[in-house]
């Protein structure tokens, strides 16, 4: 197995592994504000979905390092789908 094969191997283990866990979170946020932006046309005034958007999920506060977590988990998802996708395994 070429070097080449063995980075290929492990882009798709990570890859298979995060986007899982990336997914949840990703969703989350752009299904809670999508739906507060609704509901707020609508004059209802669900704070609690900005909450969540914002990463404060009851008692456990993730605000300080939700954006970063947002921001991390869509770097290294979108690199190893690109390491994938520009050498493809033969």
């Amino acid at each position: 197995m070429t070097l080449g094969a063995k980075t290929q191997r492990k882009a798709r283990r990570l890859h298979r592994w995060l986007v899982p866990l990336a997914a949840v979170p990703l969703l989350l946020t752009a299904s809670t504000g999508s739906l507060y932006s609704l509901l707020l046309e609508q004059e209802i005034d669900a704070f609690w979905l900005l909450k969540l958007h914002t990463g404060q999920f009851g008692w456990l506060n993730l605000q300080p390092i939700y954006p970063m977590l947002l921001g991390g988990l869509t770097i290294v998802v979108t690199a190893s789908g690109l390491a994938m996708l520009l050498k493809p395994s033969r």
